[in-house]
């Protein structure tokens, strides 16, 4: 089946998806010529107003919104602040004031709200640049102004328009110009920066199209080509390698730039189409555990964080699934979760949605034993290569969830303005080296930074789904053959099994990362957060016991406090096999027998 599907893989690379994007001269033939005309036209105004009177949850939604909007009035003005190389946090600042204040204004009337929106982008636009050697700052900042000018438009005044317009052009189209003129590295690159840049930039030129027409067709036409590049990383099954936090964050503005080319110009050029693209709802609901907190491998936080792209993606590809999940994780709400509200879907564990998931491009695995159940088991298991963006070297590393609590932690990222967070240095901290992951390290060394992981076996059965991964290039330097197996079994318990050869070092360790308080029982251990419990169990080596470490880390980093490691410590020798048993409450009455893992790869 693995097998299979990687083959159609093949094959269907021979045949990339294409788009066939008009000629610059022509790209902006069908602009809409009234404002709004950005992602909500005036009809979606009128749509929305009914919406909040007929449908309960998109008004609480709105209410969200609201209160928002009413706090922001007597909030500080956006500031231009740097810090590190960011004015990242005060372009998200504008942003999130003026979505709230705008739509909070068009669905109330209120000119405090406008008033207030007016400010913030006067104050933005006075900012003697918007940190373009920091382009997602530009872009963010770009895409702020461009909603409030269309959203505001025919109640901005003459100055005011032309003020915001000219902020636009000079300090976001205009340095996006520079960028594309001499093809530099965002404009070229295939991870989150692509669709964030080309996101934020093609929302500023449409909103200024009439007034710029030039300038505003090279970037839309630059930018729909440049997007491409990223957007093939969805293949084969909308999954995304820099981990859930930059799922998001990518997904989000390339939903964004597409939703306004819609609005403005009637298509998307097929940007739509793009494989894997329409599932890509599918990754956000497998990564998120039954505690509701993802498995956050590579620079990501456990928060699931709210996604309004899930409500467009479900409109845009007849996925009522995605608009039931955000419905249930997004707490409040934002403007963008109204204006793309969608009330269709039901439970998961009503839909025949799988339990279980591999992703074949990034290499990830999901493991659960039920949806709709907050005391489910969950696991997140990982291959992957460690050379992609906001990597950890953390190829077998592993998240588990049990009884409504996360057993198995992943640290997640770091502050990123540490020295050289993202050059030489980054693999020295903890949370990103290969001793502060739920995988095997030799000798206290990393993994190689250039390794690639695949995932070689996947199989789900009733009462039974595993997974595994081919380790051996992540620990080359230290031995020639190294799987790790991950397996739910009963649909309970979770049994972690490793198998290496030809160890050249000297001693191993397994690593379990947790918040749970630990009691050592020799080959068992007892894990404990409040009334729950998790057994650990080692099933081989014989002799093999369990032992606790320390998680902390020296400043400048996260002290990890309250955070410790579970760790098997044996001297290396080989062949060697290593099975671990995680069972939530109890072990089982019968332990499970340990089986190569030739005949998990066979099954």
């Amino acid at each position: 089946m693995y097998t299979l599907l990687l083959l159609g893989m093949l094959l269907s690379a021979d045949k990339p998806y294409a788009v066939d994007v008009p000629a610059e001269s022509e790209i902006l033939k069908t602009l809409r010529a009234e404002h709004p005309r950005l992602i909500a036209t005036a009809e979606d105004t009128a749509r929305i107003k009914r919406l909040i009177a007929d449908d309960p949850r998109a008004a609480e939604i709105y209410q969200q919104v609201k209160r928002n909007a009413d706090r922001y009035l007597t909030a500080q003005t956006v500031q231009y602040r740097i810090i590190g190389p960011r004015l990242l946090s005060e372009s998200r600042k504008c942003l999130e004031h003026v979505y709230t204040l705008a739509t909070a204004y068009r669905l109330e009337g209120d000119r405090r709200y406008l008033e207030r929106a007016v400010k913030e982008m006067l104050t933005a636009a006075s900012f003697k640049d918007w940190n373009p050697s920091h382009f997602l700052d530009t872009a963010e900042m770009t895409h702020a102004l461009a909603i409030g000018y269309d959203w505001l438009y025919k109640d901005l005044d003459a100055q005011q328009r032309e003020t915001i317009r000219r902020a636009i052009v000079e300090k976001g189209l205009r340095e996006a110009e520079k960028v594309y003129r001499k093809q530099q590295w965002w404009s070229r690159t295939r991870h989150n920066w692509n669709q964030v840049c080309n996101g934020g930039i093609t929302i500023g030129a449409l909103a200024v199209a009439e007034d710029e027409p030039e300038l505003a067709r090279y970037i839309v036409h630059q930018a729909v080509q440049s997007v491409q590049l990223a957007m093939r990383e969805f293949a084969p099954d909308g999954a995304c390698v820099e981990g859930p936090g930059y799922w998001n964050y990518a997904t989000s503005y390339n939903v964004y730039m597409l939703a306004a080319l819609e609005t403005a110009l009637g298509t998307d050029f097929g940007l739509s189409g793009f494989p894997g693209f329409s599932v890509t709802g599918d990754f956000r609901i497998h990564f998120i555990g039954p505690t509701k907190q993802t498995f956050n491998f590579a620079d990501a936080g456990s928060s699931a964080g709210r996604a309004a792209q899930m409500f467009w993606l479900a409109r845009k590809f007849n996925q009522p699934l995605y608009a039931w999940h955000e419905r249930e994780y997004i707490g409040g709400g934002s403007p963008l979760h109204l204006w793309w509200f969608d009330g269709r879907g039901q439970p998961l564990g009503k839909s025949g949605f799988p339990t279980d998931r591999g992703f074949r491009y990034a290499d990830v695995v999901f493991l659960r034993s039920a949806w709709d159940d907050p005391q489910a088991v969950f696991v997140g298991f990982k291959g992957g290569d460690n050379k992609v963006n906001h990597s950890h070297l953390e190829l077998g590393t592993f998240v588990l969830d049990a009884l409504g609590q996360r057993w198995a932690v992943d640290l997640g990222s770091d502050d990123y303005n540490m020295p050289a967070y993202f050059g030489n240095k980054r693999w020295t901290y903890y949370r990103l080296a290969t001793i502060g992951q739920n995988t095997i390290v030799i000798d206290g060394q990393n993994q190689d930074p250039k390794a690639v992981a695949p995932v070689i076996a996947f199989a789900s059965q009733p009462n039974r789904a595993h997974a595994v991964v081919d380790l051996s290039a992540a620990y080359a330097k230290q031995l020639s053959k190294a799987l790790r197996g991950m397996a739910l079994l009963d649909r309970k318990h979770v049994l972690v099994q490793d198998e290496l050869e030809g160890i050249t070092g000297k001693e191993l360790w397994w690593q379990m990362h947790t918040r749970a308080k630990i009691e050592l029982k020799g080959n068992q251990a007892l894990l404990m957060q409040g009334k729950q419990q998790l057994w650990a169990r080692i099933l081989e080596p014989a002799e093999a016991v369990f032992a606790i470490e320390s998680a902390a880390a020296p400043p400048p980093q996260n002290p990890n406090t309250g955070v410790q490691k579970l760790v098997v410590k044996l001297p290396a020798k080989t062949p060697m096999r290593l099975a671990v048993l995680l069972s939530p409450d109890r072990l089982p009455e019968k332990l499970p027998a340990v089986e190569p893992l030739s005949k998990w790869i066979a099954k």
